[in-house]
Order: C-alpha cells, then structure tokens, then sequence
C-alpha cells in the first residue's frame, strides 16, 4: 500500500551501511517509524527530505504494519536552525516533546501545526528562543490534556491573585497568601497573562505577546518546569540546548 503524505521527522537514527530509521510525524497517520533505505548514500534522492526537523512529502509504503520511504521531497527544510547549534538543540527538544506526548498512529494537525510553528518561528529568528520555548511548552501541555487552570486562585476564587503562584502538581494557581504545599512556581502578573494568553490564543497568533525580561524569565521557568513535572521525565535535548545556548 502505497501512501503520500506531509511529515515532519522528529528523530533519524543510522540503520546498517546507508540506511535512515526515522520516527516522522505525519498529516495522515500521526507518529510512524519508517525505514529510508539508502539515504546516506552519495546523491540519494532522499537524504535531504529525511533529515532530523525536515518538513517534506513523502510516499511511503506500508507493509505488514511496516514503513518505507519510496520517494521524499523537501517542502521547508528550517535552514536556521543548522546554522546555529543552539538553535537546532532547542528544535530537538522541540521534537522530542512532540515524540513523547503524540499517540502512535493517530493524527493530530494541532500538535503537529504546534511544531511547524515553533520551528518556523525559532528558523526565522521571529522571538527570542525562550519567549518561542515557553509558548511552545504550554500550549503542548494543552493540547495532550495537561491545560493547567489559570482562571482564579484556587483558593480564595481572586481572578487577580495577589502574587501568584502556579502549583507544578494539579495546574492551578493561587496567591501568595493561599499557597498550599507542594512544588511550585512563582509568577507575577504579566507573566500570568502571557500564560493566558497562550492556553487560548488562536494557532497562527501563539507568539505574538509582549514581556519584559523579568515577567519571561518567570514564564520561561514556569513552563519549563510545568512540562517535567507534567510528564515526569527527563529531556536530553533539553540538557543539552542548556549547554551550548
């Protein structure tokens, strides 16, 4: 069974001589592992198309519950990002949360138009990494069910919670004065209105907030720290992007 499809490839892996395995999310089929036979090869009409963080039209043949890439071709290769190892370490990461929290074999345009997005806009050098970062990181909360809840304090039910605080485990926030226990994370207001603003703005709008250096740093930490708890996990990629930035 032959299939054409759009695909974004989150991760390629060296298989034998001249081969690619690569795990690619698609428009049709969500997150498949598929098998690019031969694009390592010198003048493989693949290679570029099967590139990590490469956006391209694939044909691909399914056999037995198995991928291969017949015929690839390059729809928007992110260039930036390879110009700059920092920026490339942020996408990975960027591709690897996209990895961990998507379902084998299911569509999902949100989450995939989230990535083309986020990679499009850190290729350009549309925001500073981390103001594209920390959108990125709770709008993908979001959208795999982890949306916390930022209406109100929890406890005292403010919609102008007086120092504000955001709970790592259960998603709310509360004032400084009702903070329970637990691990949290100190905001303020601006910072909790870019929160709200991204857990609601429209796709192609995520990025366009205004913060000053100290209301993103609170953010910045804020989803970053939401993501580990959230997913109880560890990102490589995420360590290493803090390495080299």
């Amino acid at each position: 069974m032959f299939n054409t499809t759009k695909a974004l490839v989150l991760r390629e892996v060296r298989y034998k001589e001249a081969d690619r395995m690569l795990t690619l999310f698609t428009s049709t089929d969500g997150k498949i592992t598929a098998k690019a036979r031969g694009a390592l090869r010198k003048g493989s009409k693949t290679a570029a198309a099967t590139q990590q963080l490469t956006y391209g039209e694939m044909t691909l043949f399914g056999n037995r519950g198995k991928w291969t890439v017949n015929e690839a071709s390059v729809i928007e290769p992110f260039s930036g990002l390879r110009t700059d190892i920092a920026d490339f370490a942020l996408g990975c990461y960027f591709a690897e949360c996209l990895e961990a929290l998507s379902v084998e074999d299911q569509p999902d345009a949100a989450l995939l138009q989230l990535g083309l997005n986020s990679l499009y806009a850190l290729s350009k050098k549309m925001y500073p990494p981390r103001h594209i970062k920390a959108a990125f990181e709770l709008r993908l909360m979001c959208l795999a069910g982890y949306e916390p809840n930022l209406s109100a304090c929890a406890v005292c039910g403010s919609e102008a919670p007086e120092e504000p605080i955001l709970s790592l485990a259960d998603g709310h926030i509360s004032c400084r004065r009702c903070r329970n226990a637990g691990s949290t994370v100190q905001l303020d207001t601006e910072s909790l209105e870019a929160m709200r603003y991204i857990v609601s703005a429209p796709a192609k709008q995520l990025f366009s907030f205004r913060l000053s250096d100290g209301a993103l740093n609170r953010l910045s930490a804020a989803a970053e720290q939401y993501l580990l708890t959230q997913t109880e996990r560890r990102f490589g990629t995420l360590d290493y992007w803090k390495s080299v930035k």
